[in-house]
């Protein structure tokens, strides 16, 4: 009766257990998953926010496949505030941007073509090329004093199918940016190949100032010209507003491709015509939240690193690996035990919930997950607990 697409395993898994034998116990919870800023806190313009979804033009209905004009003018806006130069045409607007990741793939891909994404990575993208009859192939992003991409894995992963390359920007969860020198070797790559760019640059905006790397990273992909490249992003980051589902496409590169493409997905879009239009009426009022948002999302982003730092200074046994944006730090443990048994001591020990690296398919164990989100008196004591336990079971 049912699809082999979505025959997944539906049955709860050790730690969903776990986390759901806690919650109806009533026990404290110290959340270092947070990632709704939504419930973390954060001041919303909530006057501003609610006046914008009332404008009366959204009570007309004019079907426009890519987006209203207004909104996508709203959009390369943003993007000219980086110096960043979007054409309203190459714009496509999305309800958020997992269906941008559906449209590409029907744009790009026939039934069991490939996808490269680089590992670890966040695991909804299995889930989006699943449904889509699209397969994900790995290619390893690994850490030697930073993360970086291995070309040496990317060029091995590509095969006779591969129709696209994902790279998220900056990495989530392991906040690596791609570097100048990675942006130009995937262009040579894509371009060589035949292959499309996919970057995802939700997190862009989230740089931190504290970052020890020391590397040239590259600015956004929404205009680049060396192979065909779609930069997705939407307000559910930039903004802080998830609730709010929109996200866009850009497309860049070789003309006479872009304009293929366009084509194409403004065809794909008018099939489906998802995006509301009270929401494409807000846009403008609704991204311009991002500058008071970002400013708080960051302040507490970067507080709650240094708080962790602090904390790590005071111990040898637990460290956490090089960050450049995003709002995730990602730990390494003694891999005494795998890391979901870990994760769960942590949380029926202690309360604290943590996720493991396995959930982002790092490599072996040791590795743990945390949001830089939650608030800061609970993100302090869910990591002093945390380092407790590790250094604990070290020396059991």
């Amino acid at each position: 009766m049912f699809s082999k697409r979505t025959n997944w395993t539906l049955e709860e898994n050790a730690y969903t257990r776990a986390l759901r034998r806690h919650r109806d116990a009533g026990k404290r919870i110290f959340d270092l998953t947070a990632s709704n800023p939504t419930e973390c806190g954060f001041r919303y313009d909530a006057a501003a926010i609610l006046a914008s979804l009332g404008d009366p033009a959204a009570l007309r209905y004019e079907p426009e496949p890519k987006g209203l004009l207004g909104a996508r003018a709203a959009v390369a806006e943003y993007y000219r505030d980086k110096s960043v130069e979007v054409a309203r045409e190459n714009l496509i607007l999305t309800t958020g941007t997992s269906e941008a990741y559906s449209f590409l793939f029907r744009l790009l891909c026939e039934p069991g073509d490939e996808v490269l994404i680089a590992h670890p990575s966040y695991p909804l993208f299995e889930f989006l090329a699943t449904i889509q009859d699209v397969t994900l192939r790995p290619f390893p992003i690994v850490y030697d004093h930073g993360w970086q991409i291995d070309f040496e894995g990317l060029q091995a992963a590509i095969g006779a199918r591969t129709r696209a390359i994902i790279v998220v920007h900056p990495n989530n969860p392991t906040g690596h940016f791609v570097a100048s020198g990675e942006a130009e070797r995937l262009n040579a790559i894509c371009a060589e190949r035949d292959l499309a760019l996919i970057v995802d640059e939700v997190f862009l905006d989230y740089e931190l100032k504290q970052s020890r790397a020391q590397r040239t990273r590259h600015g956004s992909f929404a205009a680049n010209a060396g192979a065909l490249t779609f930069a997705l992003s939407g307000l559910s980051k930039i903004a802080g507003l998830p609730q709010m589902k929109l996200g866009w496409i850009a497309a860049s590169g070789p003309g006479a491709a872009v304009r293929e493409s366009m084509a194409r997905l403004e065809v794909i879009a008018d099939t489906y015509l998802s995006l509301s239009t009270p929401l494409q009426c807000a846009l403008p009022a609704l991204l311009a939240q991002r500058k008071t948002m970002q400013k708080q999302i960051l302040a507490r982003v970067e507080a709650n690193l240094a708080e962790l730092d602090e904390q790590l200074a005071l111990q040898k046994v637990a460290g956490r690996l090089e960050v450049e944006g995003g709002w995730y730090a990602v730990l390494r443990v003694p891999a005494v035990q795998p890391d979901e048994e870990l994760a769960i001591r942590l949380l029926e020990e202690r309360g604290v919930l943590v996720h493991p690296g396995h959930f982002y398919d790092f490599a072996g164990s040791g590795y743990l997950v945390i949001s830089l989100l939650t608030p800061a008196e609970e993100f302090r004591e869910g990591i002093g607990a945390l380092l407790e336990i590790s250094n604990r079971k070290l020396e059991m």
